[in-house]
């Protein structure tokens, strides 16, 4: 029996036979370069399809990923869809599992550039995870640059994300969640305002209060990723925890000096009336 993605691959194949958008069988596989006799396996449900057949025939046949991974939405794209939509290269090992790919700081920019390919994605490290949640779905991980996003995430820190399908941005994006913004000329970690349905743009804010929120256009977003784990090499040292201690300590003294003073002027001012 084949699996789910597999049947409603089968059902879109199908789908294109009825609406004459091939002719056989056999002219859908020789379209996407595969063999005939193994999408024959494949539509018997003997076999099932793999992910590389399945990416060819996003790319030509607009079939809609959201569609094939999840049963939502229409089997195909729009055309506007297609025009936006972005393949995306993921890596597999022997046993055809996916793996997670790790994009450091001095690949970042040319991740974000358009002269991205396939072999720049195959180049950059690989790993897996045990947890069954990075079993499912397209996961990638990125350093973390800068001190725009501490206390929460510092230099050096790694970030582990799944990947959020463009059809999905707009009712999936949560406000105030961090998430890594792919433009076309940049690779940030910001928490998100989601935007889309009112004008189309997202608010990026950090957490460091030194640096101002902005705003980016959809049409400039190339990739989304959900924020789900943080990996940090450093360790806080009894110092630094002394430190930080004395500066909430010196804060919080801030703010009761102000409040008593508001309390005073207040007292004040109730004698005079």
């Amino acid at each position: 029996m084949s699996n789910i993605v597999t049947q409603r691959f089968i059902k879109c194949h199908n789908k294109l036979r009825e609406d004459n958008r091939v002719r056989s069988s056999r002219q859908f596989a020789l379209s996407l370069e595969y063999l005939p006799q193994s999408l024959s396996e494949i539509l018997k449900g003997r076999r099932d399809v793999t992910i590389e057949l399945l990416r060819k025939a996003v790319a030509l046949y607009k079939i809609n990923p959201v569609y094939i991974y999840t049963g939502e939405g229409p089997m195909f794209m729009s055309e506007e869809d297609h025009k936006s939509f972005r393949v995306l290269t993921i890596v597999t090992n022997a046993q055809d599992d996916e793996r997670i790919v790790h994009v450091p700081v001095p690949a970042q920019a040319g991740y974000a550039s358009e002269m991205s390919d396939p072999t720049f994605i195959q180049d950059l490290p690989t790993f897996s995870l045990p947890d069954y949640k990075y079993k499912v779905g397209t996961h990638r991980s990125f350093d973390v640059a800068g001190d725009s996003m501490e206390p929460t995430l510092f230099e050096g820190d790694k970030v582990v994300c799944s990947y959020l399908e463009p059809t999905l941005w707009e009712t999936s994006i949560k406000d105030n969640y961090v998430y890594v913004v792919v433009t076309r000329g940049d690779v940030v970690v910001k928490r998100v305002t989601n935007n889309i349905k009112e004008n189309k743009t997202l608010d990026l804010h950090s957490d460091n209060e030194f640096y101002k929120s902005y705003t980016v256009p959809l049409s400039d977003v190339r990739e989304i990723w959900y924020v789900r784990a943080k990996v940090s090499p450093f360790l806080p040292s009894p110092q630094n925890l002394n430190r930080y201690m004395r500066d909430e300590i010196q804060e919080l003294r801030k703010t009761i000096m102000n409040q008593s003073k508001l309390i005073e002027n207040l007292q004040t001012k109730i004698e005079a009336l």
